[in-house]
């Protein structure tokens, strides 16, 4: 790989006793893992570059699967993430790493993913906008398409106070029937502009996103899911877990 790309660290670990071995969400080849060899070194000037959330530009060589970092540098100051809105940047993180596929381009995601985590560090109200934001892009971008705005029996347009079965592979169909797959017209409308003006809607977003990511995802939890509710307080983790059921 020649010159230097925009790039974020989705997730580290320690590789040796010096180096570390990082996979990044990169703007020209998606998913990327490299090895930055002596990062851990206490002479090495990209230990406290080399974090989650620091807008960084890369380069790395090598053909195989894991490349070798051939240099890093930070473009500012890592994001600022800090109690929920923390464990929510650490969802996305995740949920990028598990969806994607290896070295697979998404460059358009990637600056969602960039305004994803900027809406999250701006954030005085609820991450859960931003969240759904992500989820769908990501689920667009990914071929998940679906049409919100009209009924896939009729084709007849969503109507407010109907409402609309969703299946997978159909669409939206009018049923009388209430379940967890149940939306109405309105909950539909807000989907399909990705703006959520009251908490029902918010939630009727979550509910639609977890049906849709679950294919994707299989039966395995996401450890920022784990990591939310086991520190922080349950009464604040009743209020917006990140990526909860």
């Amino acid at each position: 790989m020649e010159g230097w790309q925009r790039a974020f660290v989705l997730h580290g670990r320690p590789y040796s006793e010096t180096s570390l071995l990082l996979d990044l969400f990169t703007e020209s080849h998606g998913r990327v893992r490299v090895l930055a060899k002596g990062a851990r070194s206490k002479r090495s000037s990209l230990k406290g570059a080399l974090q989650p959330f620091t807008p960084l530009l890369i380069r790395w060589g090598g053909r195989g699967e894991v490349k070798t970092l051939r240099g890093a540098e930070a473009v500012s100051l890592a994001l600022p993430l800090s109690g929920i809105t923390l464990y929510c940047g650490l969802y996305v993180n995740e949920l990028v790493s598990r969806v994607l596929q290896h070295e697979t381009a998404f460059s358009e995601l990637f600056f969602d993913y960039l305004h994803c985590i900027q809406s999250l560090a701006a954030s005085s109200g609820s991450p859960e906008p931003a969240l759904r934001r992500f989820e769908l892009a990501m689920l667009g971008h990914l071929g998940y398409g679906v049409d919100f705005l009209h009924c896939a029996g009729s084709g007849e347009e969503v109507a407010d106070e109907m409402t609309y079965s969703y299946r997978e592979e159909k669409g939206f169909i009018a049923s009388m029937v209430i379940n967890n797959r149940s939306f109405t017209g309105r909950h539909l409308r807000a989907l399909s502009e990705r703006e959520f003006p009251d908490a029902d809607s918010l939630r009727a977003a979550k509910r639609f996103t977890r049906i849709a990511l679950k294919p994707y995802l299989g039966g395995k939890p996401l450890k920022s899911q784990e990591l939310f509710r086991q520190f922080v307080p349950k009464k604040r983790a009743d209020a917006a877990p990140p990526a909860g059921e």
